[in-house]
């Protein structure tokens, strides 16, 4: 665990950076720290590790307060990702990844059999090894990143922004593969950014701060959305924060309907023929959606041919059984045919669901909700 213990960082000026923060961020879980530019959270996580040494007050790691281990040893057993990964230009991604082994006195050998299993964890293949950082693009720097912060192995991890430089899909990609990891991993995470929705996606616990440096709420992602403490931290989380808060119900067992389909390579004229005015999903050999086919749409040419990826209209996202409702409204309310697409954990296809069906199941759950909360306020037990 990671204590702040009335940890205040003050500046020569006056300027407080941090003020009195306390917190806990429990062992084997996200903490993420989020609020408007200049409230604090990369002096905080810098706090961690030493780069930044608090005015007054403790950092303990463990319980063991940090100011008692010499920085170097402290550092070593702490992995940090920043947002523009920090690679060395003139080394390899191997070699990159074999820095911190190499200083800990593994053999070289060693180091890069780790490295070479940390490629496989984050997602990127062996081929990718012996270029520079300059040859791969953003999202593949920032997962080198991530693979050289893990190489000893660390308890803690620190997480500035990580993905806060590369593309909205590319972020969602390593946002995915980050809670991959470390479901298999299980560190102890502090990870600063100021996008409320990465927060609530990533965070086991969220510490919204203030400008100056004090700590406004700290709790989880579905407390933070249905009970903010006060107005800052309501404005902060968004009016959107109900929809928000779809994120954390699951969708429970849907209404899915059968869904007539047509594989990739088929014939389409039965197709055609079938849902003349309709829209027609098309499936893999694997039964995975690829896209929505607009039949109504097609020529006498083209129904004349078999399935292609060119006819497809990939506008529509998906949704799992096990999923949230807000991934099922959201997949209902994208797809081009109103009927969102809802896949098994394996991406089989499912069935599909439309939005007044799921917007039903909001409501029975609002309904719950209201009146748990009025048995509440009254004391009445059910």
């Amino acid at each position: 665990m990671i204590r702040f213990d009335s940890v205040t960082k003050g500046y020569p000026d006056g300027t407080l950076a941090v003020d009195n923060l306390s917190l806990d961020a429990p062992s084997g879980q996200i903490s993420v720290l989020v609020g408007p530019s200049g409230c604090g959270k990369t002096t905080s996580l810098r706090m961690v590790n030493r780069m930044i040494e608090p005015t007054s007050g403790r950092v303990l790691l463990d319980g063991r307060d940090t100011a008692s281990i010499e920085p170097a040893e402290l550092r070593r057993g702490i992995g940090y990702v920043i947002q523009q990964a920090g690679l060395f230009p003139h080394k390899t991604v191997l070699d990159n990844i074999a820095t911190v082994p190499l200083l800990l006195g593994r053999s070289k050998r060693e180091a890069r059999n780790r490295a070479a299993e940390l490629l496989e964890l984050v997602g990127l293949p062996q081929t990718l090894a012996g270029r520079y950082p300059v040859q791969l693009s953003g999202g593949q720097q920032q997962r080198v990143g991530v693979a050289r912060a893990l190489a000893a192995d660390p308890p803690v991890m620190l997480m500035d922004e990580p993905f806060s430089a590369v593309d909205p899909v590319v972020r969602e990609q390593l946002q995915n593969e980050f809670l991959r990891i470390q479901a298999e991993l299980s560190k102890t995470i502090i990870f600063v950014t100021h996008d409320i929705d990465e927060a609530i996606k990533l965070g086991d616990k969220i510490a919204v701060m203030r400008v100056g440096g004090t700590l406004a709420q700290f709790s989880p992602p579905a407390e933070l959305l249905s009970r903010p403490r006060d107005e800052f931290v309501a404005g902060f989380v968004g009016r959107d924060r109900g929809y928000r808060a779809l994120s954390f119900a699951s969708t429970g067992p849907l209404p899915l309907a059968e869904e007539p389909t047509v594989r990739l390579g088929d014939p389409l004229s039965a197709a055609r023929e079938r849902e003349k005015d309709g829209w027609i999903l098309v499936v893999g050999q694997d039964d995975a959606p690829l896209g929505w086919l607009a039949a109504g749409g097609l020529t006498d040419e083209q129904a004349k041919g078999s399935a292609g990826t060119d006819l497809l209209n990939l506008g529509g996202t998906l949704a799992t059984k096990a999923g949230t409702l807000r991934e099922a409204l959201d997949a209902a309310l994208s797809s081009p045919s109103g009927r969102g697409v809802i896949v098994h954990e394996d991406g089989r296809f499912a069935g599909t669901v439309t939005a007044s069906q799921v917007l039903a199941r909001i409501e029975t759950r609002a309904t719950r909700l209201r009146e748990g909360a009025i048995r509440s306020a009254t004391g009445v037990c059910s």
